[in-house]
């Protein structure tokens, strides 16, 4: 498998996921890349751009991407985020699944793409879901 994840972390990844219970969700259209980069402000209206990877998917998982950057980096902005959004759709074990899921994603897609600092986010990212298990 082409990826940078150490062989350790990669066990332990295996043992977790492996232990995850078979569960459903409930789905709703995604944006699937739900971060500052891909919203417009004109006269104080927001707007969304580049749906290319919108799908069906748990609520929580258009959390993701923000739980890893901007709500790490101004913890604030979530609860506004969570203030606007209405309700907190996450769930503590499945949002912990998903964190898994995006960290593993994330380091994997960036070590293939050749991006070494979007690739090290991942690797914080696991870390961080990994401690929190």
């Amino acid at each position: 498998m082409n990826h940078g994840i150490d062989p350790e972390t990669v066990a332990r990844l295996r043992s977790t996921v492996e232990l995850w219970p078979e569960t459903s969700s409930t789905v709703v259209p995604t944006h699937g890349d739900w971060q500052p980069r891909n919203w417009l402000t004109c006269r104080g209206l927001v707007s969304a751009i580049d749906f290319g990877r919108m799908e069906l998917r748990p609520a929580m998982t258009d959390f993701a991407r923000l739980a890893a950057q901007q709500f790490r980096m101004r913890p604030e902005l979530e609860c506004a985020f969570i203030d606007g959004y209405g309700t907190d759709p996450r769930e503590p074990a499945a949002w912990q699944r998903v964190r898994i899921r995006e960290a593993i994603g994330t380091s994997v897609w960036a070590h293939t793409a050749g991006d070494e600092r979007f690739e090290q986010q991942g690797h914080r990212m696991i870390a961080e879901a990994l401690a929190d298990t």
